[in-house]
């Protein structure tokens, strides 16, 4: 699967695109269960550009998290090498910023050009870019030039095979490495029959891998069928959709397994990887299919948590264990801490660090030390990025000096002590003094001082009470910063310890 590290499309079987199945625990059950790729559900290059990429040390994944803080995508080390992370975009500029955005962290990019929803066509995107094939040739080599690992993309058949085959043949000219093809036509629906004979077609008429996509309805209901299907549509790869949904086991070839089976596997991942329990309903109710009715079906469906719906698969010990591996994971993260040793987030180096008070002069702040060390050094001041998260109004601010970004990994109760321990970070980084309670004397005094100074006078000469006040004015209105996700709410400081995993994110 992997051909000069770079993953292949060659001779793969892979778990297709869903909307709202294809989440982590979906997909890592596909590769349990024999799947080559796996590729996850189809998220909007629009909400994906606003996200934040953060390592959540506690479920050891890599979280995009939206402004609102919801995580739009979560992956872990275990697929990093076979996930497809597909987006539905119609420009080329904000594809690639999202590619940008998740490169290190997926095989391969797709573009969504399939999809018939009204949610993915409004937009320009989805099916909607079959009959744009020139939007179609930017988004593919904006992408195709501006990213390292591959590209591709599933469209679904056009109204002529001409047509059909001429788009994939432009297609291939971009330079993806693979095109997936859903045998059914815009307007057609799972119920109507796939048109093998147009994938095999296309895939006679290009040389790059042609994956099939459309089967389960008619042609794949067991781990045979697979490959009926790829040798009925000529191409080297397929790709499935609803049988896997319905039973994942069909990766394996000793599928389909019981699905009752599938689905205790499945619930355990959404317990270990913190699925939303929605989606987690969501998809065991496309597992039990005719049997939602049935009395498991209706605890589920009346369930409104991973715990409710452990207790409806007798899975509560297992909740349980969980739960508590996860509290004392975060537990021993937060109590072992190393200040001393940064590590990279992406392009900002980290270090789990809190700002103490208690430390420092009535008078100095770290961020004071930095901003005169940057004047001293001629560069410009630096630029304090801050984000808030909902569950407890924590704040996590990132600090910019000469291009680089540095950021505490811990979160503060407030704005201002969020950015004076990312001012911290990038001094004990660069080997600055910050103006602790017993440092040596460094020169670098704050603007307050120095004017102190040029007028003949001594700070001495001010009563403390406003000396303070205006080293604290001069410094927070002469280094911008800019906040996100309601800074205007009053932060809490008084957290409560999770009670679920839902809860357990960092």
């Amino acid at each position: 699967m992997m051909a000069a590290g770079r993953l292949s499309f060659s001779n793969i079987t892979a778990l297709a695109p869903m909307v709202r199945v294809g989440t982590l625990p979906m997909r890592l059950l596909a590769l349990d269960y024999g799947a080559d790729v796996v590729y996850c559900e189809e998220l909007i290059d629009i909400k994906m550009a606003q996200c934040q990429r953060v390592v959540n040390e506690v479920l050891e994944t890599v979280d995009f998290v939206a402004p609102d803080d919801r995580v739009m995508f979560r992956t872990c080390k275990r697929e990093t090498d076979r996930v497809v992370f597909q987006m539905g975009t119609a420009d080329p500029d904000r594809a690639l910023a999202v590619a940008r955005l998740v490169e290190k962290d997926v095989a391969a990019i797709d573009v969504n050009m399939g999809c018939p929803k009204e949610y993915s066509t409004k937009g320009g995107m989805g099916a909607a870019l079959l009959s744009d094939p020139d939007k179609i040739e930017a988004i593919l080599k904006k992408l195709v030039t501006g990213v390292s690992i591959p590209v591709t993309c599933k469209i679904r058949i056009l109204p002529s095979l001409e047509e059909t085959i001429s788009l994939v043949q432009r297609i291939e000219k971009t330079g993806v490495t693979a095109v997936a093809v859903h045998g059914r036509f815009k307007e057609e629906r799972p119920r109507h029959p796939v048109h093998c004979d147009y994938i095999q077609a296309v895939a006679q008429a290009v040389s790059i891998p042609v994956i099939a996509n459309g089967g389960s309805l008619d042609l794949v209901k067991t781990n045979s069928d697979i490959e009926e299907f790829r040798k009925a549509t000529g191409t080297s790869s397929v790709m499935l959709a609803r049988a896997a949904m319905w039973n994942a086991s069909v990766f394996t070839s000793q599928g389909p397994l019981p699905v009752e089976k599938v689905m205790e596997e499945y619930l355990k991942y959404a317990i270990q990887y913190d699925n939303n329990a929605f989606n987690t309903k969501y998809c065991l109710c496309q597992m039990l299919r005719d049997k939602v009715e049935s009395p498991l079906g209706k605890q589920v469906q009346a369930a409104q948590t991973n715990a409710d719906i452990s207790e409806a698969y007798g899975l509560q010990e297992f909740y349980q264990q969980t739960l508590e591996q996860l509290q004392a994971r975060r537990g021993a993260l937060q109590s072992s801490s190393q200040p001393d040793r940064p590590i990279m987030d992406g392009d900002v180096t980290t270090m789990a660090v809190k700002f103490e008070r208690r430390e420092y002069p009535p008078q100095i702040t770290p961020k004071m030390f930095l901003l005169e060390w940057s004047r001293k050094e001629k560069l410009e001041q630096p630029q304090y990025e801050t984000v808030q998260r909902s569950q407890d109004r924590a704040f996590q601010s990132t600090v910019t000096v000469a291009e680089k970004k540095y950021r505490s990994s811990l979160w503060e109760k407030s704005k201002k002590f969020a950015e004076q321990a990312a001012a911290i970070v990038c001094l004990r980084i660069l080997g600055i003094p910050e103006g602790r309670i017993g440092e040596e004397d460094s020169g670098l005094v704050c603007k307050r001082k120095r004017e102190g100074r040029m007028n003949g006078t001594t700070e001495e000469d001010r009563s403390k009470k406003r000396h303070v006040a205006d080293i604290l004015h001069s410094t927070e209105t002469s280094e911008p910063t800019v906040v996100t996700n309601g800074d205007g709410h009053k932060p809490t400081t008084n957290e409560k310890p999770p009670e679920s995993p839902e809860q357990l994110t960092l």
